[in-house]
């Protein structure tokens, strides 16, 4: 099994759903919308994002959906204090999926906890997470 571009031309077989927590840490059996078992045994450090494809044994292909999850979303009162809690989240080493008037982050009380001292206005949602990759992750680096 590897990672393939979307427009390689294979069949999709089936679609699978997984959460931030499992595009990160792919591993074990897991099972696709229409059934399809699927043994991630991918190359240690593999990291699955939205839109990213499967190409199985059989030539076919499974699409990597991102699971909606209960995310907070933050806004401030100018891009300042939204850049300030962007760099603080991420020097509490919390994920930040960053956009242009606002943040976003898994739902967690250290989240909260964090945000509450900060003064920032944010919302619960439930949405895809896509976070940043961080200082460590280097998509083009195939040592990563």
């Amino acid at each position: 099994m590897s990672v393939v571009s979307p427009d390689s031309g294979a069949p999709i077989r089936d679609t699978l759903l997984l959460s931030y927590a499992q595009r990160r840490a792919p591993g074990g059996t897991v099972f696709a919308l229409r059934g399809t078992a699927i043994d991630l045994a991918l190359a240690r450090g593999t990291r699955l994002s939205h839109d990213d494809h499967l190409l199985l044994e059989d030539g076919s292909m499974v699409e990597i959906v991102a699971r909606p999850e209960a995310l907070l979303e933050v806004r401030a009162a100018d891009l300042a204090s939204l850049a300030h809690a962007a760099w603080l989240l991420g020097d509490h080493h919390i994920p930040v999926e960053i956009h242009g008037r606002y943040l976003r982050v898994l739902h967690t009380e250290s989240a909260s906890a964090l945000l509450r001292r900060l003064g920032v206005a944010w919302r619960e949602i439930e949405a895809p997470f896509e976070p940043e990759g961080g200082a460590y992750e280097h998509p083009d680096d195939p040592g990563s």
